[in-house]
């Protein structure tokens, strides 16, 4: 398509018009997530710079600093629409992820002193010694609000694990199991559902990669 000089100006002009329309629903949004306006005023921002961009490549040779590409507008309704009112349509069951991973301990002696580590940076250098390879992993753990991702430490060597999802009927209630149910928690019951699993070879990986160089 040919542009003319008067088709840049109006492109202008428009770009210029969704912007501020488009500030102007932020503004009423109020910080809202999702707001309807906000979205499909951001879609005749981005397109709106699109085309001033294609119209002032063609007449000038020249190009904004916008790297956007056009958005289907129809689609893009239909997608928010359907977003929006997924919101309205909770799913029925408990979606329950459960993780496993295993991790072999080069050296208790160096897990022992960064549990130690993790003890005294939470509660201060009086909190008693760490005596125990699990006492050194509830440590790491809490020092890391329960994450997993607190034990990539060199300290321990991770090993396979997989991660389930599930679909059951009630959400979890860590009181009604004694702490020394490790087992419970995980069970699921005759109403429950398996949906997936994920396998994780990471040590099978590390050799791999090991391997090839």
């Amino acid at each position: 398509m040919s542009y003319t000089d008067a088709q840049v100006d109006a492109a202008l002009e428009a770009v210029i018009t969704a912007a501020r329309e488009h500030l102007a629903a932020v503004r009423a949004a109020g910080g809202k997530i999702d707001d309807d306006e906000v979205w499909r005023t951001y879609v005749a921002l981005n397109n709106s710079s699109v085309a001033y961009d294609d119209a002032l490549l063609d007449v000038f040779g020249e190009v904004t600093p916008w790297n956007v590409d056009s958005i289907d507008a129809d689609k893009a309704d239909q997608f928010f629409g359907e977003e929006t009112a997924a919101g309205d349509d909770p799913h029925p069951r408990v979606i329950s992820v459960r993780q496993r991973r295993d991790y072999r301990v080069p050296s208790v002696t160096a897990l022992l002193k960064a549990g130690q580590e993790a003890r005294d940076t939470a509660m201060g250098e009086d909190s008693g010694a760490v005596e125990s390879v699990s006492e050194a992993l509830v440590e790491l753990l809490q020092a890391g609000d329960g994450s997993l991702s607190a034990l990539d430490i060199p300290e321990l060597e991770p090993l396979d694990g997989l991660v389930a999802v599930a679909e059951v009927d009630e959400p979890l209630d860590p009181e009604t199991f004694e702490e020394s149910d490790g087992a419970g928690p995980f069970t699921l019951s005759g109403s429950d559902r398996l949906i997936g699993r994920m396998d994780e070879h990471l040590h099978a990986e590390d050799d791999d990669h090991d391997h090839e160089h």
